[in-house]
């Protein structure tokens, strides 16, 4: 590694700022990070049981999961601000109880109501330890490593959503849904030592004025339109509570945009996206989240629903998916730091559209070792476009506005994470009704239709993803 150092010039052997241990300064972020990110996709798994536990809808349960990325998508934003009031240590000491408080409502809920307020707690804190994790990356590590290193955070991204429903599924074979939220507590506990004893303030508090009206847009805007999305899987696009939510969540947000664009101090600098490299670089983390998110969620449930696999065994088909994504996302970081995003984001989208064509031609029927082939292919095609993708796009800012790169990016990312999963949630119900309106009242039959629906949209999103890829610039430094 010497040597690849003494390689560099000057400037890129220095960190902007100077820390003696980073992995140590940076590991209790990773672990809430993971257990964030693993709290996304983690209850996919359980969805079908606590449908029946709980006695609640298809439509309704998917607000454990659009619910909790709401939640995200709202406090997301305003991150930049409160780390401009707020020490780091004090946002990730916070961020850490809170999550463990969520995780503790969760597992002690006595119905639906309150699961759900749980997993909504939980989601403030996984908004305020996301986009630290990549300031504080970008800040603590050198140039010359700052490719490994976001490799190591689209690790945890990426890595924990893939492993979710394989330990959930394990977990569920031998004890009941609530020690899935009761195994987040002691890797918290964990993370919060880690804090205490080695996380370092990286950034000056200024406490500057707090501008309340953007605070207020921002919530109204991404709000609205996640729960326009989500009651659409419940009512039809064509409710007017569905028409209503969509078109509140668009005049908003577009009178929030224009007041970020205006305003001398923005709570989150949209100006960012002026600048080309980080404009494809968060497009593409966004599509590609939204691609993970989507099939993580309906991938157990087919396998549950269609192929009526026990829950156990769902969880153990999954594993060799998030074994391969674990491997993928950690090459990847080292990729982009010697050729550059624009070859493995590439590969990486092609690879996400084979896989999700490969889950759109399952069956009732379909062998275990081919779903599981076709998870795999996911699994490396997602992480070899997400690291690269963000280290591109969050590389392109210099200056102040770097700060709020990984804010916005994080934010988009959830957004479009709670949306793909509620369209997905749709198009599962909409290829249900369709097969059933044949007048088969095969069920297994008529979920693996609906299934299809949504691999297909994955299947768009991926080759959308590869379109936008083309624009890559050919080299970088």
């Amino acid at each position: 590694m010497d040597s690849v150092q003494n390689n560099q010039p000057e400037m890129a052997k220095h960190a902007r700022v100077q820390v003696a241990h980073p992995m140590l300064a940076i590991m209790g972020m990773l672990i809430g990070g993971f257990v964030g990110m693993f709290s996304e996709t983690s209850l996919n798994i359980a969805l079908p049981q606590l449908m029946t536990q709980l006695n609640v809808s298809t439509a309704t349960i998917q607000w454990l999961v659009t619910g909790y990325m709401l939640m995200v998508g709202v406090v997301l934003p305003l991150s930049s601000i409160i780390t401009k009031w707020f020490t780091t240590r004090q946002v990730i000491l916070f961020a850490l109880i809170d999550f463990i408080v969520g995780a503790v409502i969760s597992a002690s809920a006595p119905g639906f109501g309150v699961l759900l307020f749980g997993r909504m707690i939980q989601g403030i804190a996984t908004g305020l330890i996301l986009p630290l994790m990549f300031t504080v990356a970008m800040q603590i590590f050198p140039p010359y490593k700052l490719g490994a290193a976001m490799g190591m955070v689209g690790l945890v991204i990426m890595f924990a959503p893939a492993l979710g429903p394989t330990l959930a599924g394990l977990i569920l074979g031998v004890a009941s849904w609530r020690w899935i939220f009761w195994l987040f507590v002691p890797l918290l506990v964990i993370a919060f030592i880690f804090a205490v004893t080695s996380l370092k303030n990286i950034a000056e508090v200024t406490r500057p004025k707090v501008d309340f009206l953007s605070i207020i847009l921002s919530t109204i805007g991404f709000g609205s339109l996640v729960l326009g999305v989500s009651f659409a899987s419940d009512r039809g696009w064509g409710s007017g509570i569905v028409i209503g939510a969509l078109v509140l969540g668009i005049v908003v947000l577009a009178w929030y945009t224009h007041r970020q664009l205006t305003v001398e101090k923005p709570i989150l600098n949209l100006r960012a996206f002026a600048i080309p490299g980080f404009r494809i670089g968060t497009i593409l983390v966004m599509i590609d989240f939204g691609i993970i998110l989507s099939a993580m969620y309906l991938l157990p449930m087919y396998i549950q629903k269609g192929l009526l696999v026990p829950v156990a065994l769902t969880g153990i088909i999954m594993f060799p998916g998030g074994i391969v994504n674990a491997i993928v996302s950690a090459l990847s970081g080292r990729l982009y730091d010697h050729i550059g995003a624009r070859i493995p984001v590439r590969i990486g989208f092609i690879i996400l559209m084979i896989g999700a064509l490969m889950l759109a031609l399952t069956s009732t029927h379909s062998a275990i070792w081919y779903v599981i082939l076709a998870h795999v292919t996911l699994m490396v095609g997602a992480p070899l476009a997400m690291s690269p993708s963000q280290t591109h796009g969050l590389n392109a800012l210099t200056g102040p506005i770097a700060a709020d790169g990984s804010a916005i990016m994080n934010t988009f990312e959830q957004v479009v994470g709670a949306i793909g999963t509620a369209i997905a949630t749709s198009l599962l119900g909409i290829g249900q009704a369709a097969y059933l309106a044949k007048g088969t009242t095969n069920a297994a039959g008529a979920f693996v239709n609906g299934a299809h629906y949504g691999f297909y949209f994955t299947f768009i999103l991926a080759l959308i993803g590869f379109l936008i890829a083309l624009r890559l610039p050919k080299a970088e430094r």
